[in-house]
C-alpha cells in the first residue's frame, strides 16, 4: 500500500495545501481521502489519467475537506471520464456533494458522462468499494466527522479526518499499518481537535506501527518538527510529520 501526502495542512495555511491522501491499495486500486479547496490541482499535477481513481472519501462537510469536489467532477468530465467514480461518506453525501456542484456550476451535474456511485458508510456499516474494505468511526468535531478505516486484505490505513480521538475510533484504528490523525497544537486541550502528545498515546494504545501528524496549526508547525523528531521510536512507534508530496509505504515486512 502506498499513501502520497498531496496536502497535510489545515484551512487557513498558507503554506501547505489542505489534508488530503491518495492512496494505491495492494491491487493497485487508486482512493482519494478528502478533496479540500487545494486538493484538485495537486491530484492532476499527479495523475493525468481521468479513470484512474476509483473512489473518494469525505470525512466532514467542512470546505478545506469537500470544497474541491466541483472541480474535481469537472476536470474529469473535461478529460473524457467514462468509469462510475465512488463518492463515499457519512449520511448526506449526496445531498452535500450535489448542492457543492449547483453552487460552483449550475446545472452542470446532469452532464456529466461517468456515473457517480454515492455510498455512506456509517459507523457499524462495512462497504467493500473496489475489492478493499471499508468502516468508520465517529470523532469529536464541531461539525459530524468520521474517521476511516482501510483494509485490503494485506494492510490497514487509519484516517482520522479532524477531531479528537475516541474510543470508537481507537477501536477503529486498533492494528492498523499507518495511522494518520489530525493533531493541531503541540499538548495543548483544544476543543474538537487533537493534539500530538493525544495522538501518540491513542496510536500506542491501538497498536499502530506508524503514526503520521497532519494538519497541525499553521502557527506551531515549525516547532512541532523539532518535537516530533523527539518522539520518533516512543513505545516502539514510528512518528512522522510529513511534508506536502511526501510519499509513504507500507511494506510486508512492517
Amino acid at each position: 500500500m502506498k499513501i502520497h501526502f498531496l496536502g497535510v495542512g489545515e484551512a487557513c495555511d498558507q503554506h501547505c495545501p489542505n489534508t488530503s491522501l491518495h492512496v494505491t491499495a495492494g491491487k493497485g486500486q487508486r482512493f482519494l481521502l478528502d478533496c479540500g479547496f487545494t486538493t484538485p490541482h495537486l491530484y492532476f499535477g499527479l495523475s493525468s489519467d481521468p479513470d484512474e481513481l476509483d473512489a473518494v472519501w469525505i470525512s466532514h462537510f467542512h470546505g478545506d475537506h469537500f470544497f474541491g469536489m466541483p472541480l474535481l467532477l469537472l476536470r474529469f468530465w473535461e478529460m473524457g471520464r467514462r468509469k462510475k467514480l465512488v463518492i463515499a461518506g457519512q449520511q448526506g453525501i449526496l445531498e452535500k456533494i450535489t448542492a457543492a456542484m449547483e453552487l460552483a456550476y449550475p446545472g452542470f451535474l446532469p452532464r456529466l458522462m461517468y456515473h457517480l456511485d454515492f455510498v455512506e458508510i456509517e459507523p457499524g456499516q462495512a462497504r467493500e468499494i473496489a475489492g478493499t474494505n471499508w468502516s468508520s468511526a465517529e470523532n469529536i468535531h464541531s461539525q459530524r466527522c468520521l474517521s476511516i478505516r482501510i483494509d485490503d486484505g494485506s494492510h490497514r490505513i487509519f484516517y482520522s479526518g479532524d477531531g479528537r480521538p475516541t474510543r470508537e475510533t481507537e477501536t477503529l484504528a486498533a492494528g492498523c499499518d499507518l495511522i494518520v490523525h489530525e493533531a493541531f497544537r503541540l499538548d495543548r486541550e483544544v476543543e474538537n481537535h487533537g493534539n500530538i502528545m493525544k495522538c501518540l498515546e491513542f496510536a500506542s494504545r491501538a497498536g499502530g506501527k506508524h503514526l503520521a501528524l497532519v494538519h497541525l496549526e499553521r502557527t506551531c508547525r515549525e516547532t512541532a518538527k523539532k518535537k516530533v523528531a523527539g518522539l520518533d521510536g516512543t513505545g516502539g512507534l514510528h512518528v512522522f510529520l510529513p511534508e506536502p508530496g511526501d510519499m509513504f509505504r507500507i511494506l510486508s515486512e512492517t
